[in-house]
């Protein structure tokens, strides 16, 4: 089994035709049916379902789709990782976050292109559930996340402290009240997010042990769009600081405090434990380490401990 079979397979899979794979990889349709019947004969299984008129994968098929894509991406990193050895004048660096954790590489990417300004930095924006997984496909190599994932798997490094904030308009009746408690709240209209998370849940589980109503009227698919709803006078809205401290310093959102909402969340750098970082990426955890001693909290960096 070759990669340049593999590569030829994985044209085949993505076009769902041997034809249109064959104008992608510029070669005759003749030539990749015969890469296809001799990857056929290596594996000792039938890969496509020929009866299918849109290239199907048989179960095969779909099994070594996955492990092709792996041995191709692991091809990747290596040939990533010779190239930068020579020097951090080029190469490239792969990062995943959310909306919200995304907020804490703006200004560590910032200090790290000063320094290394011919990297090309990525950022992946995905669920943070699925970025443990995308690790192990190597899709990239460092990830942003508020939980820690499995420690036999993933290396943490914990380096930043959030935490839930209430925010209103400066309009808002309780925008001079400086602090409430959670049944002051049960009247208000919140302006939540409609991606299920475990902070969520733990505002709903509050709400119920308080024996207070909950009223979520709006349901927005980005944070971004919640803050200037929220600005506009309509509603309220519990979100992580990091998100709202800028405008809590231009006075376009006022923070209340809510002693029984007081949630501490750990923003985690994360990445697969047997995994050699490329330079890039030793040199972005070295800024982010830098960034912490610099600064002190809420930035800081703590290796967490495999048991």
């Amino acid at each position: 089994m070759e990669l340049s079979q593999l590569e030829t397979f994985l044209a085949v899979a993505e076009e769902r035709s041997f034809s249109r794979a064959a104008q992608r990889l510029h070669r005759t349709q003749p030539a990749i049916s015969q890469v296809i019947r001799k990857l056929e004969a290596a594996v000792g299984e039938t890969l496509f379902d020929r009866a299918s008129r849109d290239g199907a994968l048989t179960a095969a098929g779909v099994l070594l789709r996955d492990y092709a894509l792996r041995m191709l991406a692991l091809r990747r990193e290596a040939a990533s990782a010779l190239g930068e050895l020579k020097s951090l004048e080029r190469g490239n660096l792969q990062l995943a976050a959310n909306e919200y954790t995304c907020m804490y590489l703006l200004p560590v990417m910032d200090a790290y292109r000063r320094e290394f300004p011919q990297v090309h930095v990525n950022v992946h924006r995905m669920l943070a559930s699925r970025i443990p997984e995308e690790l192990n496909l190597r899709t990239f190599e460092i990830g942003v996340v508020s939980f820690r994932p499995d420690p036999a798997q993933f290396r943490t490094i914990a380096v930043y402290g959030d935490s839930l904030e209430l925010i209103v308009s400066p309009n808002h009746p309780l925008a001079g009240a400086g602090k409430v408690s959670i049944e002051d709240l049960g009247r208000e209209n919140f302006i939540a997010h409609n991606v299920t998370s475990p902070l969520r849940r733990k505002v709903i589980e509050a709400f119920q042990r308080y024996r207070t109503p909950l009223n979520m009227g709006i349901d927005l698919p980005t944070i971004e769009a919640i803050k200037r709803f929220v600005a506009m006078g309509n509603g309220v809205a519990l979100v992580p600081h990091l998100t709202v401290a800028r405008e809590q310093e231009t006075g376009d959102l006022v923070r209340v405090k809510v002693d029984e909402l007081e949630f501490k969340r750990v923003l985690r750098l994360v990445h697969r434990r047997q995994a050699t970082l490329s330079y890039a990426a030793r040199e972005f955890l070295r800024v982010v380490r830098t960034m912490a001693q610099e600064n002190g909290p809420p930035f800081y960096y703590h290796v967490e401990r495999a048991g």
